[in-house]
């Protein structure tokens, strides 16, 4: 793809990695350039950076946008102490991410506001998620809930509830899935044509042996959740990339520490602190006895001066000492790569080119995918289960075990559509009060088909809309702790979408129309055409003179809810 001219988003563009790629997309001419950080500050010292290094592209050529790209955009600009610590916030923060993603929804999130405004063709991704979600720590939230646990049984705290929530809000996955729901959705909106991650393996491209941690286990958990969701973050990006309306997706993951961004002396700090210098003399040594206190306020002499030295700006990184530095820089540790190879390999990657470093492509081609193989068997297999119908005497329609509900839904629809007038032209021509009723006559007269629907959870809506064959379960609504819901037609009407067999009339107009687009469909083939360049011909449908509910279903699902696979 060409940057020329483009509008592009460099997501944590003020950071070691996000700061080189801008440069390096400078380079390429694009249109307009959206720098995002964390804080504020941060996102207008990088644009004010650009400008001095570019003077000539104009005032509104690097445009700063800030805040956290993982919540809804009123929180953004709010520490994640203070959403966690109000009882408000933190219940509006678990919803959003464990609540289901409907349009609402979506619309709050930082993200879709930054992206719907802007509007740009190609978004790079800089930001470290993977640190970003996994350092919240799970496992110290989990340990806080378990001391909470036992104070509360003896009546000694009253923060249970609290902890609680907090450790659903340090929950990795859902945040995760969340993201990246966030990411596609809001991306597709704004007409992304492409996209790209920088990853990370999580240990600099080490083994479980690496023997840097925050003085944790080795390998320290903490460490291996930041790989985990690193890994699920790809396999998600995965995905994405195998979806027909998404942005082309691509992900570049660096196995190596990343440096630098700066070489100086000066004053040290720490999360953008100051670390101040304490001594303590001999004379005040602390004793050794019975128990060993981490924290002791009171304790040490403050000297009134700051730790300063050599240091080098590794960026998201941190601060390192020349002998840090060298250390983990050293053959046989993390060693290192520069942010301007991983710019240089991003914008190759835009522009078309192949590095050999997208992980997204390098999956495609390393997944075991469809067998020439299998798909030779897929006959004899089918055939097998149509004799083994006959000599039973049964029809293999649906048990509900793949999911979703729908799938069983319209199976045994289609499924009845045929007990009832064999073909699909027969179908197309009827009149839907026929189909309705021919369709209730079965059901009504058919107690073993009967039973077999509603025995897997499928109900039966007859059709005056208003009565249900059922069993003890129903699969639609699902049962997520409540089991009650408030009847009313918008309900049914979504029920009977996603799980019911709906005898309603118009539902048999909507099975009429999904006839006339296979149809037409066929009608649209050039006459003579025998090429190898359409699949579903005459001669797949059978020339119309039978319904086959599985072919059926999978083009409903192929063409008219859009989830035909994009690779093979």
């Amino acid at each position: 793809m060409d940057i020329k001219g483009k509008t592009v988003c460099v997501i944590g563009g003020w950071g070691l990695v996000g700061s080189a790629v801008c440069r390096k997309l400078m380079e390429r001419k694009p249109k307009k350039l959206i720098v995002t950080s964390l804080n504020k500050e941060e996102a207008i010292e990088a644009v004010e950076n650009l400008q001095k290094e570019y003077p000539n592209v104009g005032k509104n050529f690097f445009i700063p946008w800030w805040g956290n790209i993982f919540t809804r955009a009123e929180f953004k600009d709010l520490p994640r102490e203070e959403i966690l610590n109000d009882e408000k916030k933190r219940q509006l923060f678990i919803s959003d991410i464990l609540d289901e993603l409907d349009n609402t929804a979506l619309k709050k999130t930082a993200v879709y506001q930054l992206l719907s405004k802007y509007k740009p063709e190609i978004v790079i991704d800089c930001v470290n998620s993977a640190t970003a979600i996994a350092y919240q720590n799970i496992f110290q939230s989990s340990i806080d809930v378990l001391r909470e646990i036992k104070l509360a049984k003896t009546n000694k705290s009253n923060k249970l509830i609290e902890t609680v929530e907090k450790l659903l809000c340090t929950l990795y996955v859902p945040q995760l899935v969340r993201h990246v729901q966030v990411m596609y959705r809001s991306m597709t909106a704004a007409g992304t044509r492409i996209y790209v991650k920088i990853g990370t393996s999580g240990t600099g491209g080490m083994g479980l042996n690496i023997p840097y941690t925050h003085s944790e286990e080795k390998p320290s958990r903490v460490l291996l959740a930041k790989s985990s969701v690193a890994g699920a973050h790809t396999l998600l990006l995965f995905l994405m990339g195998r979806t027909p309306d998404a942005p082309i997706t691509k992900e570049i993951k660096p196995t190596a520490a990343i440096a630098w961004k700066k070489i100086a002396y000066g004053e040290i700090k720490k999360r953008g602190k100051p670390i101040e210098l304490f001594d303590c003399p001999p004379e005040n040594a602390y004793r050794l006895k019975d128990r060993l206190q981490i924290l002791l306020p009171e304790f040490g002499k403050y000297t009134g001066k700051n730790l300063k030295s050599v240091f080098i700006d590794t960026g998201e990184n941190g601060i390192f000492s020349k002998n840090e530095f060298e250390a983990i820089s050293m053959p046989g540790q993390m060693e290192y790569v520069t942010p301007e190879e991983i710019a240089e390999t991003v914008v190759y990657e835009i522009l078309g080119g192949n590095t050999g470093h997208d992980i997204i492509n390098a999956l495609d081609h390393a997944t075991l995918e469809p067998t020439f193989r299998a798909g030779v068997m897929l006959d004899a297999a089918l055939k097998k289960m149509e004799n083994l119908e006959k000599t039973f005497g049964v029809d293999s329609i649906a048990f509900e075990m793949l999911g979703p509900p729908r799938l069983s839904k319209l199976l045994f629809e289609a499924y009845l559509l045929k007990l009832g007038f064999v073909d699909m032209i027969t179908v197309e021509k009827t009149d839907p009060k026929v189909l309705s009723k021919k369709l209730t006559d079965i059901i009504f007269k058919n107690s073993n088909l009967r039973s077999s629907i509603i025995s897997i959870g499928i109900p039966i809506l007859l059709p005056d809309g208003k009565t249900l064959l059922r069993g003890k379960e129903i699969k639609i609504p699902p049962f997520r702790g409540e089991n009650e819901f408030p009847i009313n037609q918008k309900n049914i009407d979504l029920w009977a979408h996603d799980g019911w067999v709906d005898l309603r009339t118009s539902n048999m107009k909507t099975w009429k129309n999904r006839f006339r687009k296979i149809f037409d469909e066929i009608e649209k083939i050039p006459k003579g055409d025998t090429s190898s360049r359409f699949m579903r011909t005459k001669e797949y449908w059978k020339n119309f003179r039978d319904i086959e509910p599985g072919k059926v279903v999978g083009w409903i699902f192929t063409v008219e809810e859009l989830g035909e696979r994009m690779k093979a």
